[in-house]
């Protein structure tokens, strides 16, 4: 496959000293009456003028000649090459691009609104005038497609075993990483260098939202009491063991029963529990 080359041209300051010579040349000539002489001096410096061209920092021509490829001039500053070329600009800056928010469905099925930030460079000057019709069109649509392929692959959360498998959520490094590979391999055609690719925006399409927000909040409280359950016992365990050892006061199997039932109220209860006194002896 063709790629770019490095053209040399000309110091655009030394033609113009070529061109100031014809010129100021053709004026001597016409005025010692050699009309034909100045005629061609003038025209030859007309037809040099369009040779001329800046390049500015970190910007490129890429040069055509009658539909042949003759090279890209990178280096900055002022330049002279043959007129007849056609001098196509392309600009090798750092360019940022948010991609809209597309609806999508993730692997398990779900609706979900994504999008990406690509930041992005033209590296190969051929690749991006020729191989691609518009480069610049060509990175937003290749990036939609990227997007909606990343999304197939991985569910938006897993609700019933957080590390059972990645998800777009709680596997960002991983997914980045694997949306920049998508994107390199298919932007590379084009010339394109993918400098950083990663989710700009995650979310439930508007008609789950309210119903997913609801699951979540349902895990999280599934989980909190878990874990207050999983604390009770453990204090209800080692106040039994605890009255046991050091002989405060000997239980029956029953009155440890309603021990531990009313020791788990307290502890598992959502408000404040309001205790009632025995002011009477144990069995009253």
């Amino acid at each position: 496959m063709k790629t770019e080359k490095d053209n040399n041209p000309v110091s655009g300051y030394l033609m113009i000293f070529v061109v100031t010579i014809l010129f100021f040349g053709s004026i001597l000539l016409l005025a010692a009456t050699k009309f034909p002489m100045f005629a061609l001096g003038i025209v030859a410096s007309l037809v040099l003028c369009p040779g001329f061209f800046f390049v500015n920092p970190n910007g490129s021509r890429v040069l055509v000649l009658f539909g042949d490829y003759k090279g890209t001039v990178k280096k900055n500053g002022f330049f002279w090459v043959n007129p007849f070329y056609v001098k196509k600009k392309i600009s090798l800056r750092a360019r940022n691009f948010d991609s809209e928010r597309v609806k999508v469905n993730d692997k398990v099925g779900n609706p979900i609104l994504i999008g990406v930030i690509l930041v992005w460079q033209v590296e190969d000057t051929f690749k991006a005038a020729f191989e691609v019709d518009n480069y610049e069109n060509f990175v937003r649509v290749q990036s939609d497609a990227a997007v909606r392929k990343l999304a197939g692959q991985y569910p938006y959360d897993n609700f019933e075993d957080g590390d059972a498998e990645m998800t777009l959520r709680s596997g960002l490094d991983e997914v980045n990483h694997a949306l920049e590979e998508n994107l390199t391999q298919r932007l590379d055609i084009a010339g394109i260098k993918v400098i950083e690719a990663r989710i700009g925006y995650l979310a439930y399409a508007s008609e789950i939202a309210s119903a997913m927000l609801r699951r979540q909040q349902a895990t999280a409280i599934v989980a909190a009491r878990h874990k207050i359950v999983e604390g009770a016992v453990s204090m209800v365990e080692m106040a039994l063991e605890q009255l046991s050892q050091k002989k405060i006061i000997d239980l029956d199997e029953e009155r440890k029963a309603a021990m531990v039932s009313n020791l788990m109220v307290v502890l598992c209860a959502d408000k404040d529990v309001t205790p009632i006194v025995n002011s009477g002896t144990l069995n009253h």
